[in-house]
């Protein structure tokens, strides 16, 4: 299959890229320079002769959304109504990857994938629409929700806590959210599996098993690269920021179990995997 992926200076795409190839698909990769996905006309000629086109462009500044709330829109929803409509054009499967932060976070137990959408943020509302926009443009489309994305392509929270722990004694993080770390090769491998499997059009949840919160994640990354700093638990008001953060991002993945998909394997074990390339650093155990 000939794929066309977005948004390709992005730790996903690159990983997207790399494992499509790796199982044996023709794929192009277009950055932002090269392919303005709120220009519907470019995004037509974009999708000429693809099979599948992976969504992975995205406004992630979640805190500037806050005041830049229409240029979010335009990257975050009008851009994916351009290449949804495109792709059904085209007679093309598009896979559009979303966010834990369409959820109000306020739940205690996994969201399923057709729960409720309730964002509480200027990002969560435009990675709402965007889905919306995916669902109505395109009927042979996948929405893959995923969150606390990290990996070796980009700046990243274990990253950036190995960073400080080299620089600092100490560091407090906060343990009142909860969600998924969840890496990208795993995520561009489940995207590959859905693709390949022939799931059946809908949403679905593109996050490792298990949960932990920012405080236990920080505590494994440390861990992963020897670090003796000491670990302060905080809560989130400490940190305030311009937008609101989801106190738990836990979600369910009914929805692969039902296309026959398997869901990616519990965080913990897959952060071990990772850490090498992550951080570099091996981790034993």
């Amino acid at each position: 299959m000939r794929w066309l992926v977005t948004g390709g200076k992005g730790m996903l795409a690159q990983d997207v890229e790399r494992v499509a190839r790796q199982a044996g698909h023709d794929v192009v990769v277009l950055t932002r320079g090269e392919l303005d996905i709120t220009d519907a006309s470019a995004c037509e000629q974009a999708v000429e002769g693809v099979d599948v086109v992976v969504n992975c462009a995205a406004w992630t500044a979640v805190d500037d959304a806050e005041s830049r709330e229409g240029d979010a829109f335009a990257v975050n929803a009008v851009g994916p109504a351009n290449l949804a409509r495109a792709a059904a054009g085209a007679r093309a499967r598009i896979v559009h990857v979303s966010t834990d932060y369409v959820f109000d976070g306020a739940a205690s137990t996994p969201y399923p994938e057709d729960g409720v959408v309730a964002p509480r943020s200027a990002y969560g509302r435009t990675k709402a629409a965007g889905e919306w926009a995916v669902r109505a443009e395109a009927a042979d489309h996948l929405v893959v929700r995923t969150a606390w994305l990290y990996g070796a392509g980009g700046p990243c929270f274990p990253r950036t806590m190995a960073r400080l722990a080299a620089e600092r004694d100490e560091i407090s993080v906060v343990e009142d959210q909860v969600g998924q770390p969840t890496w990208t090769v795993d995520l561009a491998d489940l995207i590959v599996r859905l693709v390949e499997a022939g799931a059946p059009s809908g949403t679905y949840h593109g996050t490792s098993s298990g949960s932990t919160s920012w405080f236990g994640f920080t505590r494994a990354v440390l861990d992963a690269v020897g670090s003796s700093t000491v670990l302060l638990p905080t809560t989130s008001d400490k940190f305030v920021r311009p937008a609101p953060r989801p106190a738990y991002s836990v979600l369910g993945h009914d929805a692969l179990v039902a296309a026959g998909v398997a869901p990616i394997g519990d965080w913990s074990q897959r952060w071990k995997a990772a850490a090498p390339t992550v951080v570099g650093a091996p981790v034993v155990g």
